[in-house]
Formats: C-alpha cells, sequence, structure tokens
C-alpha cells in the first residue's frame, strides 16, 4: 500500500529540487552500499536495495518523477492518474553498475546481467602509525599488523569444500538476476531482480568450505614491515598499492594507507622542513658577543657565534640543518632564538658593579630605552 512506502526522496537522500546528477550521484553510493554482492545473507541490505532502485526508476523519469511529485505513490498504483509501475524501467543500468562493477551492467532486459560475474576491487585499509620526532625527520621502519580480506586459501576463493566444486544455479541458470513478472493495470510488466537463491553469484555451494564456511573469504591477520621516509610529516599519509583487502572475480586488491603521527619534542618545534628551537643566553653573552652550542635533529650540538649586542628574541639561522624534504631530499634550515635570562638573586657586590657599569652607559648604550623616554615626553608634554 503506498502509505507504507517511505517518500522516495527520503530513501535516497536528495532534496526535492535535486537534479539528474545529484540523483545519480546519491543512487550509485546507496546501490553500491545495500548490493547484494556486498552484503550476502542480509535480507535488510537486500530489501534497502530494492527500495533505493525503485525510488531512482521514478525519480530519474523526468514524466514519472512529475507524476510522483504531483500524486506521490498513488501515480504508480492500479488505478492512478498514469500508467507504469515504479519498476526499474526508464533508465541504463549498465551506466549505473558499471562504475563499481567493472562494465556489463545490467544489458537490459534482454541481455545478460554480468554483475554475478565481474570483477569488483577489494577495500582500501587505513591503519595509524606514530612516530616520534627523530624517526619522523631521519625515516626509518616500522612493523604493523592489520586485518584484511583475503581469498580463503582452504579451497582457493570458491566456497566449495576441498575436492568439491560450485555449481550453476539452476534458477537464474547462472547470470545472477530472474526476470519477475508483475501486473498492472497496464497489462503485465517485466522487471530483473538480483536472484534470491545464489544471491546474485551464479552459483550454488552445496558443499561449503569449513574454513570460510562456504563465504570464499577469511579475515586474516597481516604483518609488515614498512619504510618510512626521511621528512614525512604530521598527517602525511603512506599508500602501499596492492596491500589492501582481497578483490573479486579477478578484482585488483584495495591498497593499505598509512596515516602517519609525530610525537612532539622536548625541544624543537617543525613547520614544513624547517626546525625551530629557543636558546637561553646569559646577560653577558648577549652583551659581549658569544660562541654558543647549539643543539641539532641529530642528537649533537653545533657552535655558532652571536654578535654583541644581540637582543632577546633575536634569530639565527643555520642553513640545511633543517629537515630533508621527501620528494627532492632538500633540507631545510635550523631557525633558534635567543632568550636574554636576566640575573637574579644578587649579592651587595655584584648590585653595586652593576651600578657603576649603568653609570657609564650613554644613550649609545640604551638607545631604545632613550628613544621610547622621548616620544613619551614628546607625548604628554602637547
Amino acid at each position: 500500500m503506498a502509505e507504507t512506502k517511505r517518500d522516495y526522496y527520503e530513501v535516497l537522500g536528495v532534496d526535492k529540487n535535486a537534479d539528474e546528477a545529484a540523483l545519480k550521484k546519491a543512487y550509485r553510493t546507496l546501490a553500491k552500499k545495500y548490493h547484494p554482492d556486498m552484503n550476502p545473507d542480509n535480507k535488510e541490505a537486500e530489501q534497502k536495495f530494492k527500495e533505493v532502485n525503485e525510488a531512482y526508476g521514478v525519480l530519474s523519469d523526468p514524466e514519472k518523477r512529475r507524476q510522483y511529485d504531483q500524486f506521490g505513490h498513488a501515480a504508480f498504483e492500479a488505478g492512478g492518474p498514469s500508467g507504469g509501475g515504479a519498476g526499474f524501467g526508464g533508465f541504463d543500468f549498465g551506466d549505473i553498475f558499471s562504475s563499481f562493477f567493472g562494465g556489463g551492467g545490467f544489458g537490459g532486459f534482454g541481455g545478460g546481467y554480468s554483475a554475478a560475474n565481474s570483477p569488483v576491487d577489494g577495500d582500501d585499509i587505513g591503519v595509524r602509525v606514530t612516530l616520534s620526532f627523530e624517526e619522523a625527520v631521519f625515516g626509518c621502519k616500522k612493523d604493523i599488523s592489520y586485518n584484511r580480506v583475503e581469498a580463503c586459501g582452504e579451497c582457493h576463493g570458491t566456497g566449495a569444500a576441498p575436492g568439491t566444486s560450485t555449481e550453476t544455479c539452476d534458477r537464474c541458470r547462472g547470470t545472477g538476476t530472474i526476470v519477475v513478472q508483475q501486473q498492472t493495470f497496464m497489462g503485465i510488466t517485466q522487471t530483473r531482480r538480483t536472484c534470491d537463491r545464489c544471491r546474485g553469484t551464479g552459483k550454488i555451494v552445496k558443499t561449503p568450505c569449513k574454513n570460510c564456511n562456504g563465504k570464499a573469504f577469511v579475515r586474516l591477520t597481516k604483518k609488515l614491515s614498512v619504510t618510512i621516509p626521511a621528512g614525512i610529516d604530521e598527517g602525511q599519509r603512506i599508500v602501499l598499492r596492492g596491500q589492501g583487502s582481497a578483490g573479486r572475480n579477478g578484482g585488483a586488491p584495495g591498497d593499505l594507507l598509512i596515516q602517519v603521527a609525530v610525537r612532539p619534542h622536548p625541544v624543537f618545534e617543525r613547520e614544513g622542513n624547517n626546525i625551530y628551537c629557543e636558546i637561553p643566553i646569559s646577560f653577558t653573552e648577549a652583551a659581549l658577543g658569544a660562541e654558543i652550542e647549539v643543539p641539532t635533529p641529530e642528537g649533537k650540538t653545533k657552535k655558532y657565534t652571536i654578535p654583541e649586542g644581540t637582543q632577546t628574541g633575536t634569530a639565527f639561522t643555520m642553513r640545511g640543518e633543517g629537515v630533508a624534504d621527501v620528494n627532492t631530499k632538500r633540507r631545510g634550515n635550523l631557525i633558534f632564538t635567543v632568550q636574554v635570562e636576566v640575573p637574579r638573586g644578587l649579592n651587595a657586590e655584584q648590585k653595586k658593579l652593576l651600578s657603576e657599569f649603568a653609570a657609564t652607559c650613554g644613550e649609545k648604550n640604551d638607545a631604545k630605552r632613550t628613544s621610547f623616554r622621548k616620544k613619551l615626553r614628546d607625548l604628554f608634554s602637547r
């Protein structure tokens, strides 16, 4: 009955003003998600697959969509405003399904439905690996493990017990689909549906393989030693082709996608291929200049001479001491900023010496302070 049916726009998850491209995109996504080949032994998915096809069959046809928008589901019931069931006529299944079943599609009502035997690519698998700062900068090897779907090793992907074989489905004759006739007020219409006996595979397994329970595929744990390239950064990804889940019917295996996370370093921060750090220096070193030790990502230090009169917050660049670019291998820079540490806890003698020193300083020694005070005098004397 019409009142038991869901709204077709709701079924496809689109707005009532959706154009043809939006309808087709929504249909492709949902048809692939609920297709019986992807959901063996799942009655709920099978029902949703039929519902999605019915909705698209109406909304993809301009005339049927016009009638549906005006009369709702009543437009396609016996005695409704105009003819035509909400079956699968009026659009090209081949065009829709070729995108994810390797071509062939339904081939029309007279041709063979080849989705059962068409190649289906395997799923990609994502894993996350956490690196230390040094491992990301210089590269390393990491052992990872993950679960993937593989063809059963006992039955070699047939689903049949060793020593036996699958048989052609006697209901669909191996095509994976059956033709269903329906009586409407316009007469008898025909629609092609997935065979419920073989669930679209075209094959019947009479003696299932015990290892995979007749499913032809098993989920196993895979271990790999992965080379992490030098210079990889937080959020970047390594793609290992063909290391994902196995495909079906000769389809290509999926990929393994390794997402990289990097632990923070206690001294360094990284931006792109440059490395940054802060180095404290004494008041004397800043005033007189000095040769200081600068840490490097290799875990060593390098000498660097800072000039006399260095101010706190001054940045210095050591070229080529940063991170190697993943592609070009050209290294970035190490940029360090000095922070002048003002002495604390001075004794009487030290305070006396500093006071004598301050008394000998002129405007040249305190140029910024002198300039600032002059600006204040000018401002407040107005």
